[in-house]
């Protein structure tokens, strides 16, 4: 499928899913499917979010949204990634570690989130400590698989012909882990978002989640609404540049088959 027709069609989707809700919000005549004052208009919506574009308050609560959420996803990634190898190239420590990892990783995150406003303050680092938490685990065990995955066989005719730990690492280890790396970036980039969201919602004087929490206070459904949707959209940009390094680092992997249906 061309990569016109491709958006084409997803930009049929968005269009049919606001036309169904417009409908659903806005009979003329008698109660409508959905009310307006529980699910708003997205003609609310729109004006909501033109007015705050155009007055440029947003700008401020999604440069820090976006801080948050940039140092978050670094930071956690470089720490999977390096976990990630570790544990794979060390299984001893990996045995000795696994259940802690395991412990670590099945804590709620909504229940972090106080402790890390206690030990961080209401700033970013208490949300870059939420984010990080929720990116760390899934570079983490994406990785830890990809290196697992490598193939014995490979393994040993590389070494067979001379290559040392470094050159393994180069040539073997660290092409099997990109795929697994590349495609839990992808999920990675909105639980960043999410954790810098959720730890403004909790304790904040701005950034997205606050926003959406000061509509949440005063029962503006459209401005909820509206901070949902430049969240949604501030969250397909990060991950188009994801997208984007993928395919420069992994230009030597090949496409994969489309099946016809």
């Amino acid at each position: 499928m061309s990569r016109i027709k491709l958006l084409l069609l997803q930009v049929l989707v968005a269009v049919v899913c606001v036309l169904a809700w417009h409908v659903l919000t806005a009979v003329p005549h008698g109660n409508p499917f959905l009310p307006p004052f529980f699910f708003s208009t997205p003609y609310d919506v729109a004006l909501q979010i033109y007015k705050w574009f155009a007055d440029g308050s947003i700008w401020r609560h999604l440069a820090i949204t976006l801080t948050e959420a940039t140092f978050a996803f670094i930071v956690g990634s470089l720490g999977g990634i390096a976990v990630g190898f570790w544990f794979a190239l060390q299984p001893t420590a990996a045995a000795v570690l696994d259940p802690y990892v395991k412990m670590f990783n099945s804590l709620p995150r909504i229940v972090l989130a106080p402790i890390f406003t206690l030990w961080f303050g209401l700033g970013m680092l208490s949300k870059i400590a939420l984010g990080f938490t929720l990116v760390f685990f899934i570079v983490f065990f994406n990785v830890y698989q990809g290196v697992k995955e490598v193939s014995p066989t490979v393994l040993a005719n590389a070494r067979m012909l001379g290559m040392n730990e470094r050159q393994l690492m180069q040539h073997v280890y660290w092409p099997s882990a990109l795929s697994w790396m590349f495609s839990s970036l992808h999920t990675s980039v909105g639980f960043a978002v999410v954790g810098a969201v959720v730890g403004e919602y909790l304790g904040s004087s701005a950034g997205l989640g606050y926003i959406i929490l000061q509509a949440e206070g005063i029962f503006d459904i459209a401005g909820v609404f509206a901070g949902m949707f430049v969240l949604a959209a501030f969250v397909l940009v990060i991950d188009a540049f994801v997208t984007w390094v993928e395919r420069r680092l992994l230009v030597w992997r090949p496409a994969a088959a489309e099946t016809r249906t």
